[in-house]
């Protein structure tokens, strides 16, 4: 399974000359934690957090003398995204293995990972994400790769798809070694399924 099976997309992203306040709106209206953070080119260039926008906020915070403008003016509230987002965001790309995303998220102490093609974001991955995709029982994973087999096959059930411990198996007659291919990374490919296999019936 690969990141481009999970992220959302599209992505709600924030411009780094926003402000604080739209920001915060932005997350509480699409109930996100979290938002990439874009130049004018669209292009990524930092993460904005929900404990980046409260920390100036509260003033109890310990780190408050690390901050900008904080030793010169410690009442100092910051405007923009960018001056309280975090540069250079742990990214991935869509064809990284989710087992490697999440590896990454908790190494790193991240809760969402922004998805690249090239230098643009395509999506974004969260643990939540993750965790939807892992829990998914076999029998509606089973019916998930089905639905995929049977419109590759013009809505004809030329496959039959069964699903165990998140191992897909699909069975039938295949015309070539390329059918067979196309039908493993069907399976392969629907969110939560771990492995897929191909089972070649010879007709009788």
């Amino acid at each position: 399974m690969r990141a481009k099976d999970i992220m959302s997309s599209p992505v709600h992203a924030v411009r780094q000359n926003a402000s604080v306040e739209s920001a915060a709106e932005l997350m509480a209206a699409k109930a996100v934690t979290a938002l990439p953070v874009l130049d004018a080119d669209d292009l990524l260039v930092g993460m904005v957090s929900e404990s980046d926008l409260l920390w100036h906020r509260v003033p109890s915070d310990p780190t408050a003398h690390m901050r900008r403008h904080a030793d010169t003016d410690p009442a100092y509230r910051p405007g923009m995204v960018v001056e309280v987002m975090s540069p250079y965001p742990l990214v991935t790309t869509p064809d990284t293995d989710v087992a490697d995303v999440a590896e990454g998220m908790l190494r790193h102490d991240v809760r969402s990972m922004p998805v690249l093609d090239g230098r643009k974001v395509v999506g974004i991955i969260s643990r939540r994400d993750i965790l939807r995709a892992m829990v998914r029982s076999d029998e509606v994973l089973a019916k998930d790769v089905q639905h995929r087999l049977d419109e590759y096959a013009d809505g004809e059930h030329r496959w039959t798809a069964v699903v165990d411990g998140g191992v897909a198996t699909v069975e039938g007659t295949f015309t070539d070694d390329t059918e067979r291919a196309v039908a493993e990374v069907l399976a392969r490919t629907v969110p939560g399924v771990a492995s897929a296999r191909i089972k070649v019936v010879t007709p009788s």
